[in-house]
């Protein structure tokens, strides 16, 4: 029995009317990531871990920039992954441009966390050691009942 890899299909493959969304899973449509302030403290990654505990999200660097990504699939992709409000889809998506969109891109970034302990294992491995408040608590004993 012979078996074939099926080649994944690149953009210079395409033919000149070819359009990338004809061979793709509509990636564009089942992400959405916003910029996001580079966390430089505890508190800021420790709100990064929060985030990441609260669903279907991830973090990602490119060009130096910190972005959140939200993966919730668009609820008017089609089964042949094609949109199904076209003609009355959001500006966003009219202005978005198939001509450097994510087709054939396996998605690398300069880092990429999926999951709050990365975050916290990250924030570990770049920030100084994390102070301790036991050091400065004033330490209350309890009042023991029928003490003299």
């Amino acid at each position: 029995m012979i078996t074939t890899t099926k080649r994944k299909i690149i953009r210079a493959d395409l033919g000149p009317n070819e359009v990338p969304c004809d061979h793709c899973t509509a990636k564009c449509c089942r992400y959405f990531a916003l910029p996001i302030d580079t966390p430089k403290t505890w508190e800021d990654f420790d709100h990064l871990r929060w985030y990441s505990l609260h669903g279907r999200i991830s973090f990602f660097v490119e060009d130096g920039t910190w972005y959140l990504m939200v993966h919730a699939d668009c609820k008017h992709i089609r089964a042949d992954q094609m949109c199904g409000i076209y003609e009355d889809r959001p500006q966003i998506c009219r202005t978005y441009s198939a001509d450097d969109c994510e087709f054939d891109d396996d998605c690398t970034y300069e880092k990429f966390f999926e999951t709050p302990e990365q975050i916290w294992e990250y924030a570990q491995a770049v920030l100084p050691p994390k102070r301790s408040d036991r050091a400065n608590r004033t330490t209350t004993l309890p009042i023991l009942s029928g003490a003299v």
